[in-house]
């Protein structure tokens, strides 16, 4: 008896494909690989003492910036994971993309991980970019765990972009897809600590935050980079979003 896998042969072929249409597009372009670094820059910017270093407490001798790290690399990957993404396979359905590709062996699975591969790299690479730009603005300050950090980066992106994959698989329109992603990206941000960083984000909210993919993700990159133990918890949360996020939008996947 042959075991299929849930990934059909063609999903190589269909990440190629994927891969040259967003290197083409070149709205797309910005906001996955620029904005990043433009966000960062920005909040760097428009915030008065940004570069200054904490005279005492939590974070002492570090500059303000460093907080912001974290929660501007979250709000990085909200972008793309609950808006460009879902609104691209929302698309291929509306213009009947989907239909035809339903005609052939490839499975709903192969569809969402030829995104997922595609929008997770470049993320990947938008982090290196805005890191290397923010460098030569700011003093940013070496992570204290580097590893960390790279795991924390990388579970991060491959839950937001699991979740987006909910909202892509049903959504039949791309201004549905969109809408909808805003609707989850704001609440997104707030956790993220993006206008609270976490040293001044009350705990109840924090400990609310843990629990939410952009949230988790933020206080993991935060551990990593500040100092501080393993956040298995926020790990596992990350974990369990990409998990869930994948199994669901396969199994509620729709080609029509």
């Amino acid at each position: 008896m042959t075991v299929l896998s849930p990934l059909s042969r063609g999903t190589g072929a269909l990440v190629r494909n994927e891969t040259r249409l967003f290197l083409r597009d070149g709205g797309s372009l910005f906001f996955a690989l620029v904005f990043p670094a433009v966000l960062l820059i920005g909040v760097g910017l428009a915030i008065p003492g940004m570069d200054e270093r904490i005279p005492a407490g939590a974070g002492a001798g570090l500059p303000m910036i460093a907080f912001m790290i974290p929660p501007v690399l979250a709000a990085a990957v909200a972008t793309p994971s609950l808006s460009t993404v879902p609104a691209t396979i929302a698309a291929y359905r509306e213009q009947g993309v989907l239909t035809r590709l339903s005609t052939t062996p490839m499975r709903p699975a192969g569809v969402l991980v030829a995104q997922l591969v595609v929008g997770v790299a470049a993320f990947l690479v938008a982090t290196v970019l805005a890191l290397a730009v923010g460098a030569l603005v700011f003093t940013i300050p070496v992570p204290q765990q580097p590893l960390l950090v790279v795991v924390a980066v990388l579970l991060g992106a491959v839950a937001m972009f699991s979740v987006g994959m909910i909202i892509a698989a049903r959504a039949t329109k791309a201004a549905t897809a969109q809408g909808v992603g805003m609707l989850v990206y704001f609440p997104m941000l707030f956790f993220a600590g993006l206008w609270t960083p976490g040293p001044v984000m009350p705990d109840a909210v924090a400990a609310v935050a843990t629990w939410t993919p952009l949230g988790a993700a933020s206080q993991a990159i935060s551990a990593g980079w500040l100092g501080g133990g393993t956040p298995w918890l926020q790990l596992a949360v990350l974990v369990g979003y990409t998990v869930i996020g994948i199994a669901i939008s396969a199994r509620v996947f729709r080609w029509s």
